[in-house]
């Protein structure tokens, strides 16, 4: 009997080794993309993406959540605009006592309809409001292609003015207001600040900016033909979807509202802390913007994050560099209300190198995920047979 348990013992063990021995084959397979190797954690999620595993409004497993009561409340109404439609917004305001810096976001997504909306992004604001305990207004700006530009900038300007206008009911400061957004969102963040200074409208103390997009013209950059498959969570083909449904008219694509990067007039603008990706197609136009704007006298810090992918800040509850980049913003956003961030040559940070606790960290979560997947997609096999 006792060798027949050692038996069975023993063959238990070789089977999980196997199994362990699989998993990690799997995601150092994963990892040798069409581009260049990649991170193991960045791997997983990329292809768990790829195959349709997991979605943009996908909660987070509980392991990676953090627990307790929220620190604000979360509202959501609706607004209205100048043409006599509505928008939603959705309001985070802090539980404390205030009058608080008032924070609005523009949410990512091509400007189409389906590809995002404040439902998409509630994680990112979610983390924005508890890490600044700011006011944070996340704007539903309406979407291409039953409304091309130039409804998405209009929205997204008229939910500034709002803000301003009814600040003392969710207890703002509307002496203090940033604006931020990543990829479209990006985009509209930075040309809301723009359309304030050529409308004489409220003050911006900053913008903050993750892996925008900042020009529908067709510049020939690197980034833009290395990680254009889709693989990366953005394809070219979605790029061009966007500027045949939101620019529909050739002329739009050099205009300073869709294309800032092709403005004229750069200067007079609030300071901008910009995020890019190394796995980006809009990395490089990211990166120039933020020299650009620092060229025409706009205190600019811009970092690169190393070993991720386009849209990695919404991943932050998985992925250290994407919690790492919002504590970053955070910090950011705080500092320019208390302080004028001061004008510097432009320089674009580098974050390459991860400390060896956090890449050993990063390596076995990226193992146990991809675990989890394998072991997902072995049971749909299964039960389609």
């Amino acid at each position: 009997m006792k060798k027949r348990l050692r038996k069975i013992f023993l063959s238990f063990v070789v089977f999980l080794l196997l199994c362990c021995i699989g998993v990690i084959g799997a995601v150092e397979y994963w990892s040798h993309t069409e581009a260049g190797k990649v991170p193991a954690k960045t791997a997983v999620l990329l292809h768990a993406v790829d195959q349709r595993l997991v979605t943009s409004d996908m909660k987070a497993p509980k392991i990676f959540s953090s627990s307790g009561s929220p620190s604000y409340t979360r509202t959501t109404t609706s607004i209205p605009m100048s043409d006599g439609e509505k928008i939603p917004i959705r309001i985070y305001q802090p539980k404390k006592g205030g009058p608080h810096p008032i924070i609005i976001y523009y949410h990512g997504g091509a400007f189409l309809e389906g590809y995002g909306n404040i439902n998409t992004h509630d994680n990112i604001v979610r983390a924005l409001a508890a890490k600044t305990q700011n006011v944070v207004i996340s704007v539903g700006y309406r979407l291409a292609p039953t409304h091309p530009f130039p409804t998405a900038t209009e929205d997204s300007y008229e939910a500034l003015l709002w803000a301003v206008q009814h600040a003392s009911s969710f207890n703002g400061d509307p002496s203090k207001i940033a604006v931020a957004g990543d990829s479209a969102g990006g985009n509209l963040a930075t040309v809301v600040t723009m359309m304030a200074r050529d409308r004489n409208g409220p003050s911006i103390t900053s913008q903050a900016l993750f892996y925008p997009l900042t020009t529908f013209q067709d510049v020939a950059f690197s980034s833009r033909s290395l990680y254009d498959s889709g693989y990366y969570l953005i394809s070219r083909s979605v790029m061009e979807k966007a500027r045949k449904n939101y620019t529909p008219e050739e002329n739009m694509w050099s205009n300073p509202y869709t294309s800032p990067l092709e403005a004229q007039n750069l200067h007079d603008l609030p300071p901008a802390f910009i995020i890019t990706a190394e796995f980006d197609p809009l990395r490089d136009e990211g990166e120039a913007y933020g020299k650009v704007l620092a060229e025409n006298g706009t205190p600019v810090n811009a970092v690169r994050y190393n070993g991720v992918m386009h849209g990695f800040v919404s991943f932050y509850e998985v992925m250290n560099r994407g919690k790492d980049a919002l504590d970053e913003a955070s910090a950011y956003l705080t500092e320019s209300f208390q302080q004028q961030p001061k004008y510097q040559a432009y320089q674009l940070d580098i974050y390459d190198n991860q400390p060896a606790l956090e890449s050993l960290q990063d390596r076995g979560e990226a193992y146990a995920i991809g675990g989890y997947l394998l072991g997902k997609q072995a049971i749909s096999k299964l039960s389609s047979w």
